[in-house]
């Protein structure tokens, strides 16, 4: 770990020993540091907070923060309502194949599942940490539509019947900023907006215009603290960009990651609606699947929104493992947290990755200090489409 930017760089497994166990927990301390209104839709959130939070009685509002949740295409398939298997692309034209790939690497899936069983072991671990409020990347369309997103490649969608799969885990949000959310087109999108809705899981960074698409989200813990979620997608993770809200057109909150207007933006607004003991989290997709490396833009960018736009929390997204962990002027940057739920099992590429390897963050923010108080990540595996503890040889 260097200690003068507190970054981490590693491969997965690396990170896998270095974790040593089911668990790992890292204080600010021991992460170190780089530098010794309207707001919107409003949510409410009464479970309790995280367990540190009641031990040390602290000031904390308490997180469970995720990579990419995609619960179409294969997921979708052995769940109890599957959306017609077509799909469009170069590689398989069936979502039933996946399973087939998935199967045949690790054994009968018992088809249909319940709603429960793709998070698996989270389950527990959610239970035991019980944060306040959970956030997820939802990498896909809800939907019946058949209009699929022309060109597009791959192409994502659950069926709205199968909604429940994220109650089951007491999903509080969905950030929608990302480049599969439009995969059925804009009927799909307006789908998932209702469905998340009905379901009663909030939503954020897309909409039916850009007005609603840039809207932030917060939520009111059961101990007054508010957490203020926005969420943007940025064109550096493959997002078309035909898929910007505009004044008259549904779309998602789209950014020129490099650009100044948006960061400037976010900067005029911030400071006038986050109050004392307020936690200001930016959520954004940004970036390519493969690859450890953080460009040096990405840095800056992540740093100017701390220094100008009072972020907390950075909750980064689209790599397909994690990456680069920093923690600057005692707010948490998550460059990338990979993939957590996927249907990428007996596909054969990209190995070296080790994309079936996830983590589950669970971020303790000191609402009174307002810095970080401590970082939990904890490694799962996905196998036979379900989230289970890994084994001796992933830590090998």
């Amino acid at each position: 770990m260097l200690r003068e930017y507190a970054m981490v760089f590693m491969k997965r497994r690396d990170l896998l020993r270095i974790l040593g166990g089911w668990m790992s927990t890292l204080p600010f301390s021991q992460l170190g540091s780089a530098d010794s209104g309207n707001s919107g839709y409003s949510a409410s959130t009464s479970r309790s907070a995280n367990i540190a939070t009641r031990q040390d009685n602290k000031p904390l509002t308490s997180l469970f923060l995720s990579g990419d949740v995609m619960t179409g295409r294969g997921i979708d398939q052995i769940l109890p309502h599957p959306s017609r298997p077509d799909i469009y692309e170069s590689y398989l034209r069936d979502a039933r194949a996946y399973v087939t790939l998935a199967e045949e690497l690790n054994g009968t899936i018992p088809k249909p599942v319940d709603f429960n069983y793709i998070w698996g072991d989270a389950l527990e671990e959610l239970a035991r940490f019980a944060p306040q409020v959970r956030i997820i990347n939802l990498e896909t369309s809800i939907t019946t539509s058949d209009d699929y997103w022309p060109g597009k490649g791959i192409n994502y969608r659950m069926h709205p019947d199968n909604i429940a799969c994220l109650n089951s885990a007491n999903i509080d949000c969905c950030t929608l900023a990302n480049n599969h959310v439009l995969d059925w087109g804009y009927a799909g999108l307006s789908d998932t907006l209702a469905t998340l809705k009905e379901a009663g899981i909030a939503s954020v960074g897309a909409g039916q215009d850009n007005s609603q698409a840039q809207q932030p989200i917060t939520f009111e813990t059961a101990s007054g603290a508010r957490v203020l979620l926005f969420s943007f997608g940025s064109q550096s993770s493959g997002i078309p960009s035909a898929w910007a809200a505009t004044d008259s057109k549904a779309g998602i909150n789209l950014i020129a990651e490099g650009s100044a207007q948006w960061i400037g933006q976010l900067a005029s607004i911030v400071p006038g609606m986050k109050k004392p003991g307020d936690t200001v989290v930016c959520s954004i997709h940004w970036g390519g699947n493969w690859g450890y490396e953080i460009p040096a833009i990405r840095r800056r960018v992540a740093h100017q929104l701390i220094d100008t736009a009072a972020v907390d929390i950075i909750h980064g997204h689209s790599s397909h493992h994690p990456v680069g962990i920093e923690v600057y002027r005692q707010k948490l940057i998550l460059y990338g947290c990979g993939d957590f739920i996927n249907d990428y099992e007996g596909i054969g590429s990209y190995e070296d990755f080790h994309g079936e390897l996830c983590l589950m963050y669970f971020v303790c923010f000191n609402t009174e200090k307002s810095q970080l108080d401590k970082l939990t990540m904890v490694p799962l595996k996905m196998k036979g489409m379900q989230l289970v503890r890994p084994d001796k040889q992933d830590k090998a």
